[in-house]
């Protein structure tokens, strides 16, 4: 089995949720008392969110690299950011290892495309949003996203930072969010990206009518068959 180096904290809810779903896949192909070998670095959320609002993204960069490097040095075979709005430096970091780094809207793509599916919904921060880096890799796989509008934009990013990242989980955030989403169904979308590793928190298959795409449980499947050396795919 190879090691998992997961970069955490970003928030610490969603990382405890990448732990318990790998080691819950783990087992359940292994049997027995099996779980995984995972190396976790839990960073400080508010140090990483201070950066992100104040656009400094070299200095993000910069700090999850060397957190990067750390985890190679310590042996994990392939690197996780857990958070989806990180990946906005991706490139940066796997620049500065040698083992790969498994990006989350790549493996998103290839679930999506799984399922002949053409036309997403994305939800996110603002910055994974309206950056494009989530947008450039679901290209990849033909994936057309659709956006909420400017002021659902706004509200499911206040929501992510001053809620769901401070494990609030308001009934009245969710019913909203489920109708944005509702409303992007009626635009044409065929799923729903949940980009960000808070909202699946919330936001279940049964709460709606197309197709949700947890990326947090995408993204440990994917972690779990690189660990496992199996061929990824949703299950």
């Amino acid at each position: 089995m190879k090691t998992i180096g997961i970069i955490g904290g970003i928030s610490w809810l969603s990382s405890a949720e990448y732990y318990r779903i790998i080691n819950e896949m783990v087992n359940e192909r292994l049997g027995g008392v099996n779980s995984a070998k995972i190396i976790l670095y839990s960073v400080n959320y508010e140090e990483i969110k201070t950066l992100t609002f104040s656009g400094d993204w070299q200095g993000i960069a910069t700090m999850i690299s060397s957190i990067a490097v750390n985890l190679e040095k310590a042996g994990a075979d392939c690197i996780l950011l857990g958070a989806n709005t990180m990946h906005k430096i991706a490139g940066e970091v796997q620049a500065a290892i040698s083992v790969p780094l498994l990006h989350i809207a790549d493996v998103t793509g290839k679930a999506i495309q799984q399922l002949n599916l053409t036309k997403c919904a994305l939800l996110g921060t603002k910055y994974t949003m309206e950056m494009g880096f989530y947008q450039q890799q679901l290209e990849q796989y033909n994936i057309t996203t659709l956006l909420p509008g400017e002021a659902d934009r706004q509200f499911i990013h206040d929501a992510i930072y001053n809620e769901m990242g401070k494990n609030i989980f308001l009934a009245s955030t969710k019913e909203k969010i489920i109708a944005i989403i509702d409303g992007l169904r009626k635009e044409g979308a065929e799923g729903v990206i949940l980009g960000c590793t808070e909202i699946p928190l919330m936001i279940q298959q049964q709460d709606c009518a197309i197709h949700v795409f947890d990326t947090t449980q995408i993204h440990a499947a994917a972690a779990v068959a690189f660990a496992l050396e199996e061929n990824f795919f949703v299950r």
